[in-house]
């Protein structure tokens, strides 16, 4: 990647400060984010005969950690001190080995790389307790785009990125076709792999079917019993597996409804959101021109939630995230609970829309701040 077209990653600066000695540094995120671009960032500050980087992909390396002995391990890192795995979680027992390393070879600092959580999360988590720490990457964020570009550069790629996405190799790639090739050669290649390995999950048709009913449900509640009846074949307890899956492997992911247990509020239902507003649209093949497209205000609240999850993630924010609704129909986007402070935000893409805070909001609720989030000011909400 050359000089002009490097974008420097958020969690760089994190990764740093949290690989120490003695710990499992885990990194996670969906294939193709820039996990191994990132490592490699990281690397060059390192002279070659500090580190050894392995690949779990390459049958060498898992035959290499197939012997969980100290003895084993001194023979393959030799004197390195800073030891890459690179999709750790296709090495068996991986958490096992890891936690012998980080306790028993002096000095030693893992960074273990991963694009499924429900591997690393069952194969990492109960051996590496109290000896790792785990740092989320995504999309590239706006927040990262602000060095590179001024205000009017990020204004004019609005509506590139509303439907393309965020993804770190479309900054090479120039044609509006090349882009969505090479979205749609991820959902075929790439997206679904871990699911598809896991437990010897077959039914990729299936699943794609589940996310083009979600892609079309963005923003809206979805009804599990009512996914079960669209796709015939698959029962609602298997949705629900597929779902949590999708989650794991950061395609997906749902916000449940707030209550503060008021009897007119809907709490039992969730919205999904895809992560990537370009996965999204390959996944249900449509990358039209804005003003083509009828799901403009889908396409907004879908970019604006993923945005703000990125912000509030790369700036150590902690918050909870819910939408709002009562049985009489009114209701918020985005509800945020940082500590005892709530947030309330309304996604409108047409600015000149009039919207006001919901009486019952306001009511329930006075000391919570509610704000519309527009084309006009989204920049200070997401950057």
């Amino acid at each position: 990647m050359d000089d002009k077209k490097h974008i420097d990653r958020a969690v760089f600066s994190a990764l740093k400060e949290k690989l120490k000695p003695q710990k499992v540094l885990i990194l996670l995120g969906a294939r193709r984010v820039g996990k191994t671009n990132l490592i490699k960032t990281y690397l060059k500050e390192l002279k070659k005969e500090e580190y050894i980087l392995f690949n779990g992909d390459d049958q060498r390396t898992i035959d290499a950690f197939t012997e969980r002995s100290v003895q084993n391990f001194n023979k393959i890192i030799g004197d390195k001190k800073t030891i890459v795995i690179d999709e750790a979680q296709k090495i068996p027992d991986i958490g096992l080995k890891l936690k012998l390393m980080v306790d028993e070879i002096e000095d030693v600092k893992i960074i273990a790389t991963g694009s499924s959580v429900f591997d690393l999360s069952n194969k990492l988590g109960e051996p590496l307790v109290g000896r790792e720490h785990t740092l989320r990457l995504y999309p590239l964020a706006q927040l990262e785009f602000n060095p590179r570009e001024n205000y009017l550069e990020t204004k004019d790629k609005l509506t590139e990125r509303l439907i393309f996405g965020s993804y770190p190799e479309l900054e090479h790639i120039k044609s509006w076709k090349e882009k969505a090739d090479y979205l749609e050669g991820i959902v075929n290649s790439y997206l679904l792999r871990d699911i598809l390995e896991y437990q010897g999950i077959k039914k990729a048709n299936k699943i794609i079917d589940l996310l083009r009913l979600i892609a079309f449900q963005v923003g809206k509640e979805v009804n599990i019993d009512e996914l079960a009846l669209n796709l015939k074949g698959i029962s609602r307890n298997t949705i629900e597996v597929y779902l949590d899956l999708l989650s794991k492997v950061f395609i997906i992911y749902n916000v449940k409804g707030f209550s503060r247990n008021l009897r007119k509020e809907i709490v039992k239902t969730s919205r999904w959101y895809f992560y990537d507003n370009g996965i999204r649209n390959a996944i249900i093949r449509n990358f039209s021109e804005l003003e083509m497209r009828a799901d403009k205000g889908d396409l907004w609240e879908n970019y604006l939630m993923s945005e703000r999850i990125k912000f509030n993630a790369y700036t150590n924010k902690r918050v909870n995230y819910y939408f709002w609704r009562t049985y009489d129909q009114q209701e918020i986007d985005l509800i945020e609970e940082e500590a005892d402070v709530l947030r309330a935000f309304e996604f409108k893409w047409n600015p000149k829309k009039k919207v006001k805070v919901p009486g019952g909001w306001k009511n329930n609720y006075p000391t919570a701040t509610f704000e519309v989030i527009h084309p006009d000011n989204y920049l200070d909400f997401i950057s």
